[in-house]
């Protein structure tokens, strides 16, 4: 735990995350058990919050954290082991009996304590920019007078009332000056 607590501390970026410990599964093409990065894991952890909730639900927990494709973890960790990866921002691998094994913790490596070393949040700020990007090209190019402004914000306000609608945010102001 203390290797990979130093090796974690080592980065300091919302844009990652860390999850330990390595996790056991089948090789698809030996049939053997193997265990490999929880790491791997995660993009299936991600896919599934997206499905059940939105990018802006944290991919962790019983509900939307868990890895039903893992035999088991490499080890079981304690409470205690459990808070000191959490409390050095990497995500725990937790097993609990009769609810499998799930991701315990949705930390990013952001150093500095914001809304930013979530998970949950970077995921949706990434949602955001890109389809507000996306809903901006019907208007590129265009003139930058008043109507086009308009136009914009009769883009982008309903796509933003329909997130906040879903709880991806409590609130926004659309300014365009």
């Amino acid at each position: 735990i203390s290797t990979v607590v130093q090796q974690a501390g080592g980065i300091d970026n919302s844009y990652s995350a860390a999850y330990w410990p390595w996790l056991q599964t089948v090789d698809p093409n030996s049939g053997q058990l193997v265990y490999i990065p929880a790491s791997t894991f995660i993009p299936g952890v991600y896919a599934f919050t997206d499905g059940a909730a939105a990018p802006w639900f944290a991919p962790a927990g019983l509900t939307r954290g868990g890895i039903p494709t893992v035999i088991q973890a490499e080890r079981k960790l304690t409470r205690s082991q459990r808070d000191t990866l959490y409390n050095a921002n990497v995500n725990p691998i937790a097993t609990f009996p009769g609810a499998g094994i799930s991701v315990f913790g949705q930390k990013t490596l952001q150093v500095t304590p914001s809304a930013l070393d979530r998970i949950n949040v970077r995921r949706l700020l990434i949602f955001l920019k890109k389809q507000i990007s996306v809903l901006s090209t019907q208007v590129l190019f265009d003139q930058n007078v008043q109507s086009t402004w308009n136009r914009f914000k009769g883009l982008i306000e309903p796509f933003l009332a329909n997130v906040k609608v879903q709880y991806g945010i409590t609130d926004y102001r659309l300014i365009l000056d």
